[in-house]
């Protein structure tokens, strides 16, 4: 039987860029430069759940009834 895959070696110049001491610490000095935002409101999310509650509710006294 003759094999049809082949693993090679990884190479050895390979440097990991998280070992770069200079360029964590330039990253980490930078200021961001966005301003922090507000949370998105949270209005649509409960007016949703409600929606579902609704309906939900409404399923299971048709099913009691019917």
């Amino acid at each position: 039987m003759t094999s049809f895959a082949r693993v090679t070696g990884m190479p050895e110049n390979y440097t990991d860029p998280s070992g770069n001491t200079e360029a964590f610490r330039a990253f980490n000095q930078t200021p961001e430069a966005t301003a922090p935002t507000d949370a998105p409101s949270r209005l649509p999310l409960i007016i949703g759940a409600a929606v579902v509650v609704v309906v939900l509710v409404a399923l299971v006294a048709w099913l009691a009834t019917g």
